[in-house]
């Protein structure tokens, strides 16, 4: 897929599509990323206005194109409104890692959602790719994340003391891991 595809592919999960976001995804993303619940362990603010969110999708597709960044909007399959995103981000094909991230708007929490989402990041991640690890972090607070994260197989694998700045207060951050073999083996 990357350096010379075209578009971002679509992943496909029993309930969900991973897809390329438009311009025509901007106000679902607004109303995302502006619900300060959302956004409470981001390592952003949240977004002021829909201008910001037409702002924020037109930056995705620029990483796209850079090949720096790659984002879907995760939607259900039997409709086309954005639920959330997911992201490879830091992508380093020469030593074969990246980091994932994911966030889903409220209305679609404690639904399995992000698990099944995020499984097929990773699974997009070692077996299109051909990634050897994947790493992710959580603000220690934030148990939902934490738990898909867990569940998928990642490992604590340390802990980084006031990591962020939100606003005015500083975040720590649990540092997760998750190597190809052990992809495989639950598999």
């Amino acid at each position: 897929m990357l350096p010379d595809a075209l578009a971002l592919p679509t992943l496909t999960t029993p309930r969900l599509r991973l897809r390329a976001m438009t311009p025509a995804d901007a106000p679902a993303l607004y109303t995302i990323f502006s619900d300060l619940e959302v956004v409470r362990y981001w390592s952003a603010p949240p977004l002021a206005d829909l201008a910001a969110a037409v702002q924020l999708q037109a930056e995705i597709d620029a990483y796209f194109q850079a090949r720096t960044l790659l984002q879907w909007g995760i939607v259900r399959a039997d409709e086309d409104r954005v639920l959330g995103t997911c992201t490879l981000a830091e992508i380093d094909l020469d030593h074969q890692r990246a980091a994932i991230g994911f966030a889903l708007g409220r209305s679609s929490w404690g639904q399995g959602f992000a698990r099944e989402a995020v499984q097929a990041l990773v699974d997009f991640g070692f077996q299109t790719l051909g990634l050897h690890r994947l790493g992710a972090d959580a603000d220690p607070r934030n148990h939902r994340s934490i738990a898909v994260l867990e569940g998928l197989g990642f490992v604590r694998e340390g802990y980084q003391r006031e990591s962020y700045l939100v606003g005015d207060e500083r975040q720590d951050a649990v540092m997760f891991g998750l190597l190809r073999r052990e992809w495989q083996e639950r598999r």
